[in-house]
């Protein structure tokens, strides 16, 4: 894979390039957020690892202007900010999964990997481009969710989410189990992130409804299924 590095710490450059060469990536490195931001605009790359805390723009603001131009590459943001809000912020922006500084370089490979794997299984061409439960639906070609005849915007992570629901509709799904099919993190963030987002996606497609489609499975995780089944 081709890799961008955006990143400042030339101590963490050389961290990161040695072990991702090692496995034998191609890794190109950027020192700040605008000529990162060109870089990843104007060629091709399979992957970003992204520090938020960038001189001149923000991690942040390139991610955010990466998905506004339709570059949909994984995105691995490093930052010092740790806390659920941070997080949340970072994914929000459009980054698929979010490592805290300081980080051990074989964990950062594995994130990186487990990337890829994604990025390889989204190519494969789903048979159903249209996922439904109740009078819920989402194209999965458009990327766009109605309720009834009610557009509903969606941010990258809450798409993922509501996807990988109406996967697997009637199943209890774990918080860990969403962490890893989600982000594919397999392992604990320490955070309630999953039940941040479950909590955005509750308010978009439930609010006002007596259908209620997403379920509390008290001690166990998340359940997609239509009420009265």
């Amino acid at each position: 894979m081709k890799i961008l590095l955006i990143e400042d710490e030339a101590a963490v450059i050389s961290l990161i390039e040695r072990g991702l060469k090692e496995i034998g990536f191609e890794v190109s490195v950027a020192m700040d957020g605008h000529t990162g931001l060109q870089m990843v605009l104007n060629h091709d790359f399979d992957m970003v690892v992204l520090d938020i805390m960038l001189p001149g723009v923000n991690g942040i603001q390139v991610c955010k202007e990466m998905r506004s131009q339709g570059i949909s590459i994984p995105v691995l943001m490093l930052t010092a900010l740790g806390s659920t809000e941070n997080i949340v912020t970072g994914l929000d922006s459009g980054a698929d999964d979010y490592m805290v500084k300081p980080f051990k370089i074989t964990e950062l490979v594995a994130r990186v990997n487990a990337l890829g794997r994604r990025m390889t299984r989204n190519t494969i061409v789903s048979d159903a481009h249209i996922l439904k439960i109740s009078d819920l639906r989402l194209d999965t070609d458009a990327k766009t969710a109605f309720r009834g005849d009610e557009a509903i915007s969606l941010t990258s992570t809450e798409y993922k989410l509501l996807e990988f629901f109406l996967k697997n509709q009637s199943r209890v799904l774990s918080r860990m189990e969403i962490l890893e099919n989600v982000w594919d993190i397999d392992f604990n963030l320490g955070t309630n992130v999953v039940d941040v987002y479950v909590n955005y996606l509750r308010k978009k497609i439930d609010k006002n409804k007596n259908d209620k489609l997403i379920h509390t499975m008290i001690g166990m995780g998340y359940m997609m299924k239509e009420t009265a089944s």
